[in-house]
């Protein structure tokens, strides 16, 4: 038995099975992380419309002093996936009241690398302003959550529909 001819095959089938291994898992991570911005000298991220950007921001949610996110209650105490509006989101010193961060959010997530200390987080959406404090332990990730009424008017506060049809295919 000739052994080049076995090893041709062998070869074909190894550098076959490797290309398709890597355009699985080039396939399975399609999405582009959401970009990493500084407002008032702090860095913070956010994203989290599409589902894989979304277990993405929860995924590294640990490795950000603050997590601050977003819903709308369903009314039975569970929340409605996913959260179309942009807010307005304001970080104070606790005890001084200074503005530490003034930022819009651009989806249900916003991840940022706040200074330990005491914090209030003010969020508006449609003129509706929810308050809650924040405490950043170092070492600590810190997690606030802000959940809108089940009969707050979303749509009034959507993008409207060609806008929201261009966000979802670019969040894709």
């Amino acid at each position: 038995m000739n052994p080049t001819r076995l090893r041709r095959p062998l070869a074909a089938l190894v550098l076959g099975g490797t290309a398709a291994f890597l355009g699985a898992v080039t396939s399975a991570h399609a999405f582009s992380n959401p970009p990493i911005q500084v407002a008032q000298g702090i860095e913070y991220m956010c994203g989290g419309t599409a589902k894989d950007e979304a277990a993405f921001m929860e995924m590294v949610s640990p490795r950000w002093a603050a997590t601050i996110d977003f819903g709308v209650s369903d009314g039975k105490g569970a929340g409605v996936p996913g959260f179309p509006a942009k807010a307005l989101i304001e970080v104070r010193q606790k005890y001084t009241g200074q503005v530490v961060m003034d930022v819009q959010s651009q989806g249900p997530y916003m991840l940022a690398r706040l200074n330990p200390g005491a914090y209030d987080v003010n969020v508006t959406l449609g003129g509706l302003t929810l308050t809650q404090s924040l405490v950043v332990i170092a070492g600590m990730p810190a997690r606030a959550s802000f959940v809108w009424p089940s009969n707050f008017d979303m749509a009034s506060v959507a993008p409207s529909l060609p806008q929201a049809l261009a966000q979802t295919s670019t969040a894709r």
